[in-house]
């Protein structure tokens, strides 16, 4: 298992190793104890699951806050998004910036999404089922969200070819831009 800082330390990328043969493959997708010697020491409690059926589908940018914060452990199982993540820590050199990365089925890519971060992603291809591991139960009273086309963030979302406009949730249409959302998140670390 492979681990890889983006140009925003906190936030990481797993590359899990594949054992293929004639039959398939074998793959470790987590490991705590290979985790915390990397200096990843957390306690999954949940594991999510989604589908999104069309091309062009983008869930986010959401997070929870404190006390029912998470950590997100993020994987492709079938299909590919674009996973992008917003910093939301005040104070951070990284304040307001976003990092993100292809994960697929293909590359067999994770990215480890601390507390602190806003998260969403768009999907690549079509049926494509994303699952992820949290630290915190979801809590409907911490749940929150940041406006996935904020000009002051300007993320580059790769739109799949024929798609205009990606497809939101009613939820995802009315979230706050950055400037309107009160400090939620001390930092922590770069």
């Amino acid at each position: 298992m492979q681990v890889e800082a983006t140009d925003i330390p906190a936030v990481k990328l797993i590359i899990p190793r594949r054992f293929g043969d004639h039959r398939g493959f074998f793959s470790e997708t987590y490991n705590k104890r290979i985790l915390a010697e990397a200096g990843i020491a957390l306690d999954f409690i949940q594991d999510n699951h989604s589908l999104s059926a069309q091309p062009g589908t983008l869930r986010g940018l959401h997070f929870q806050t404190p006390p029912a914060a998470q950590d997100k452990l993020v994987r492709v199982i079938k299909g590919a998004i674009w996973d992008v993540a917003v910093d939301l820590r005040s104070g951070s050199p990284t304040y307001g910036h976003w990092v993100g990365a292809e994960l697929s089925a293909e590359n067999w890519t994770q990215i480890l999404i601390p507390v602190g971060f806003a998260h969403g992603f768009v999907t690549l291809l079509p049926d494509t089922e994303v699952e992820y591991k949290v630290t915190a139960f979801y809590a409907p009273d911490h749940d929150k969200g940041l406006a996935w086309d904020d000009p002051d963030l300007a993320i580059d979302w790769p739109l799949p070819a024929g798609v205009d406009r990606p497809i939101l949730s009613d939820k995802d249409t009315r979230q706050p831009r950055l400037a309107d959302l009160p400090a939620v998140f001390e930092r922590v670390d770069a």
